[in-house]
């Protein structure tokens, strides 16, 4: 999975990428207009106590893979190669600034919804000019020859075409999986499921704060629309937090009334925004989170763990996390009758723990 950090200068989109990756880039790097990629682990209570019951060797958690490109706008859209970097990525996370700071100059007035509508303007210019090209190439192609797969395409793009006209994102469309296919191709930028991150300023009520911001700042309706979402950071916190050992940023997170970082819940929106889960792998080897989509089956789960389980599954040995916790062990947990054998049509529940029986 990857997500493209989008934003307008001076909303803090590239201090929130290092944040998340722990990446390193000296003055030079950060302004550049190459994309900076990196890997986020993504911070699961779960796996850790999980961990602690078994003691293994080596704990993995799941990652989310963050390209931070440029600061966007029409111009930037144009650029062949800034527009394929975006192109690439499976959702945007668009950083909004709603902090004051002299230090951080800011044209004109700081207005998240602003810059929210302003940016996914640009989105689908972007999408209706590449609509019109291959929709000119379509109709060369179609005095040529009427197959039904241009006979489709032409009417998707059509759809397409006059929903951006109505300035309304490709990503509220309805659309079968048979439309989404046909459209996969283009990777069109306003049909990425995209998540709103207002970066707040510090304040002594930051847990309030950061729980009010999509209201307070008018982005609630839009981060309700199908394939959105908010949430909120404060960008200055969130740094501190990263020079701090887990015991001391447990304790200036409560100080603010916090259980948790932000970073934490906006891994998991993106999580939620893109329909993934994890399930888990455990053992004295190895604890470990594997992401999956939600509603995949068992046997399809069998197969993000090595795809020689996908193709030789028997039987999935599955028990809720919680559950194997409270038994202790597997073998309590197998003597309570919780731990139970699925076959390969189950449905996976985020947070199952996973042993899969095969033939190989």
């Amino acid at each position: 999975m990857k997500t493209g950090i989008i934003g307008l200068p001076q909303v803090g989109k590239t201090s929130l990428f290092k944040i998340l990756t722990k990446a390193h880039l000296d003055a030079g790097a950060a302004h550049s207009r190459d994309a900076h990629v990196g890997i986020a682990r993504v911070p699961d209570e779960r796996l850790d106590k999980l961990s602690a019951l078994y003691h293994p060797k080596k704990t993995t958690h799941a990652t989310v893979e963050y390209a931070d490109v440029a600061a966007i706008g029409q111009q930037a859209l144009k650029e062949a190669a800034y527009a394929q970097r975006l192109r690439e990525v499976d959702s945007l996370t668009h950083v909004l600034r709603a902090f004051e700071d002299p230090a951080i100059p800011h044209i004109g007035e700081i207005n998240p919804v602003k810059g929210a509508r302003d940016v996914e303007a640009d989105l689908i210019v972007s999408d209706m000019v590449q609509i019109e090209k291959r929709m000119e190439g379509l109709a060369k192609d179609l005095k040529k020859i009427k197959s039904d797969d241009l006979v489709r395409e032409h009417e998707l793009l059509l759809k397409c075409k006059a929903q951006l006209e109505s300035e309304q994102p490709i990503r509220e469309l309805e659309l079968n999986a048979d439309d989404k296919k046909r459209l996969r191709g283009f990777a069109f930028l306003s049909q990425k499921p995209i998540l709103y991150v207002v970066n707040i300023g510090e304040s002594a009520e930051l847990g309030k704060d950061l729980d009010a911001a999509a209201v307070r700042y008018n982005l609630a309706e839009i981060a309700s629309r199908p394939n959105a979402g908010a949430t909120a950071i404060c960008g200055k916190v969130e740094a501190e937090l990263t020079e701090m050992s887990d015991e001391e940023a447990a304790e200036f997170l409560s100080s603010y009334g916090l259980n948790e970082s932000g970073l934490t819940r906006l891994i998991r929106k993106t999580y939620e925004l893109l329909g993934l889960i994890s399930f888990f792998t455990v053992g004295e080897d190895e604890c470990r989170a594997w992401t999956v989509p939600r509603g995949v089956r068992a046997q399809e789960a069998a197969g993000a763990i090595h795809s020689d389980l996908e193709k030789h599954f028997i039987r999935a040995e599955t028990i809720p996390w919680d559950e194997l916790l409270d038994a202790g062990s597997e073998a309590s947990a197998r003597s309570r009758g919780t731990l139970r054998l699925e076959g390969k049509e189950y449905v996976v529940k985020d947070g199952d723990v996973m042993h899969v029986r095969h033939s190989a």
